[in-house]
């Protein structure tokens, strides 16, 4: 729900840095609430797309290129408008699995090192880009390897399935 509030603009509305209304291919950015916004060495962002449809990397696919194509140009720019931060020190990424599902993009500064931003657990947007447009249905093919904390209730569930 605090996505679709923010999305509605019930809430965080003041925070909001960027956003592109189009119901399809638009997201709303903001300061993740990890970042203190002081600081640039620690910049935190979250592009969270319109459609409800998405929840994780694994839903998208071809059709969804315009969106990531915009969350990563209108991203990348609104940051450099509103923050001086080049594109080229910015690490833009996906998490799978996500913290929550709602498909979101983060956007970081290259030297933070934000939580989840490690190759097990993140995913470059420009990767992302160039694998779907390889093949439109590669996170539906595709294994994904992640690691997962003790306390994850997907490592539970796996667990209990006897698939470690």
């Amino acid at each position: 729900q605090w996505v679709y509030n923010i999305l509605e603009k019930k809430a965080e509305a003041e925070r909001i840095v960027y956003e592109n209304p189009d119901p399809q291919d638009g997201f709303v950015l903001l300061p993740d609430l990890k970042w203190n916004q002081s600081q640039l060495d620690d910049l935190y962002l979250i592009a969270l797309v319109r459609r409800r449809d998405l929840m994780s990397l694994r839903d998208v696919t071809a059709e969804h290129l315009p969106l990531l194509r915009n969350i990563l140009r209108e991203g990348q720019a609104a940051i450099a408008g509103r923050f001086g931060v080049a594109a080229s020190q910015l690490r833009v990424y996906l998490h799978y699995p996500p913290s929550y599902y709602h498909l979101h993009v983060h956007f970081t500064a290259l030297g933070h090192e934000a939580p989840g931003c490690a190759v097990e657990r993140a995913h470059l947007l420009a990767d992302v880009l160039d694998n779907v447009a390889r093949d439109g249905r590669h996170y539906q093919r595709r294994a994904l390897a992640c690691a997962l904390r003790d306390d994850e209730p997907l490592l539970r569930l796996f667990r209990e399935a006897g698939r470690l």
